[in-house]
Order: structure tokens, then C-alpha cells, then sequence
């Protein structure tokens, strides 16, 4: 199968719109018609439901679309691969959360991976928490950082880091009795977490930030009043400056970082030595 007409079919489902997905592949719309048309006569299925002003996909186009991502993935890392040389011979592909990219740590451990791994490649994809489980198993990725590790056989799992959350605000006059007087800044950081936050503020209105990124929540409780739970490593030198406070006697909530990887995995090898090479120990006294 002709990967074009892959990222063709994407690119459509990306943006409901022949002519918006033409001007993204430097095609005409003409072209990417034809494309499409290529993949549902391949097919024998008609993938988009094609009505003035509304493409959307059908049943069909729903369901070819996880194998579209996973084979244009799969292809991508093969090309990388194939053209491995003798000073870059061996790659690696992590995947994680948009938030775990930005959590304090983990550039360095990248950086030390790097000086003390001999010829490697890294490359790094974010990852929904809903389909890291299906990356790991299809091969798309080769180790998974997370704070949930999947309950799956045939998958190892390592922790490399223990961390807690801790409530936050601007605002020294904050506590636990006058909290839901205070905008909620909700980090969705994994799915254990939003059932302890839940339990612990209980808070019945729409959070005034709901983000996937611990840098834009830490931003904004810098600069508004507001509260929220955060990474004690994020907010560390926030609170040592005196920028923000932890609300006295809210609870901490106790999280651990993982790594996950197949145990078949031909590169079980080079996974272990990556696992010698230890995640910052930084302070997360607060």
C-alpha cells in the first residue's frame, strides 16, 4: 500500500476538509480526491461521508484510522532504522504523556542517556495514556514513561522515580477551609489522580484551566489567583522564591514515574542499560 494515501486519508480526517488538506500536503484538491478515491477502491469501503460543507468519516474510515497512524509510525521508524550508520546504530523510540515531557528530570536523564549510552538515537513521541498500551504492544514504541503502568502481561515494568503532587496557590491566605472560594487549575496528570483529587476538594465547578501541561498550569497559578495540584518538583523553586505556597494540611498525594517495555522486545538489551542510568534525584521538599 502506497503510504501517501495514508497521510492523505490523515490529513482529510485531521481537518474535515479536502481543500484545507490539500494546502497542508502542497497538493491540489483535484489530487487528493483522486488519493482517496485510490484508498476506498483498495478498501472497497468508502471512508469519508461526503456532503456540502461536512466531510466526516464513516464507519469504516473510524476504523481504519488507529492502523493508518500505526503504519505510518511503523513505516517512519523503519526508514530511521534502515539508515542507522556506524556512529548512530541503535534507536530507541520513547513515548509519554504531553505532560511527562515537561516534568523536571527528565531532559537531564535524556542528556545522561546520550554521554552514557555509545551510538544512540532517540525518538520521543507523545502518546495518549488510552492507547499507550496498544503502542507498546504493536511495536510503535519501544518503552513508555508513565505513572500508570498497565496491568498486561508480557509487559516489565521498572519505577524510577517516586514524586508527590501538592496543592498550590499564589495566595498565603488559602487553606483547606476557604479552598473552593479559589478558580481550580486541574493538571490531568492520570486517571488514580483525578479520583484522589476528586475525593479531596470535591470541587463542583468547571476548572478555570484544565491542561495536559504542568508549564501552562504553573504559569498561570504564578499569575492569578487560583489553586491547584502540582508536581513538587515543578513548584519547588516556586515555593523556595516565595512565588507560591502550599495550602497547610492538604493532603500530598504520592505518585511514582515508571518505564514499560515489552519483554520480547529486541531491544531489551539496550532498555536495561538505559535503566542503569538513573532519573535526577530532585528535592521535593516544599
Amino acid at each position: 500500500m502506497d503510504t501517501e494515501l495514508l497521510r492523505t486519508f490523515l490529513e482529510v480526517t485531521k481537518t474535515r476538509h479536502f481543500g484545507r488538506a490539500a494546502d497542508n500536503l502542497f497538493l491540489t484538491q483535484s489530487a487528493v480526491s483522486f488519493r482517496i478515491r485510490q484508498l476506498e477502491s483498495q478498501l472497497g469501503n468508502e471512508l469519508f461521508s461526503r456532503q456540502r460543507g461536512n466531510v466526516h468519516l464513516t464507519a469504516a474510515g473510524e476504523r481504519l484510522q488507529p492502523y493508518a497512524e500505526a503504519i505510518l509510525q511503523t513505516w517512519g521508524r523503519a526508514r530511521q532504522d534502515v539508515a542507522l550508520s556506524d556512529s548512530l546504530n541503535s534507536q530507541v523510540t520513547l513515548g509519554a504523556s504531553p505532560v511527562f515531557w515537561e516534568f523536571d528530570g527528565i531532559s537531564d536523564w535524556i542528556n545522561r542517556l546520550y554521554s552514557t549510552v555509545p551510538g544512540l538515537a532517540l525518538r520521543l513521541e507523545s502518546v495518549s495514556r488510552q492507547s499507550m498500551a496498544r503502542r507498546l504492544l504493536d511495536r510503535s514504541i519501544d518503552v513508555s514513561i508513565t505513572s500508570e503502568p498497565p496491568r498486561i502481561e508480557n509487559l516489565q515494568v521498572s519505577k524510577v522515580r517516586d514524586f508527590q503532587l501538592q496543592l498550590v496557590s499564589q495566595d498565603p491566605k488559602c487553606t483547606m477551609a476557604n479552598v473552593k472560594t479559589y478558580p481550580l487549575v486541574y493538571l490531568d496528570w492520570s486517571t488514580r489522580f483525578s479520583v484522589e483529587h476528586g475525593r479531596v476538594l470535591e470541587q463542583p465547578e468547571t476548572p478555570i484551566m484544565h491542561t495536559h501541561s504542568s508549564k501552562m498550569a504553573l504559569e498561570y497559578l504564578l499569575s492569578n489567583r487560583a489553586v491547584g495540584y502540582l508536581p513538587a518538583p515543578v513548584v519547588a523553586q516556586s515555593v523556595e522564591d516565595g512565588a507560591l505556597f502550599a495550602v497547610p494540611d492538604s493532603p500530598v498525594m504520592e505518585q511514582s514515574l515508571y518505564l514499560v517495555w515489552r519483554e520480547d522486545s529486541d531491544k531489551s538489551d539496550l532498555i536495561e542499560t538505559m535503566l542503569a542510568v538513573p532519573f535526577n534525584q530532585v528535592s521535593e521538599s516544599v
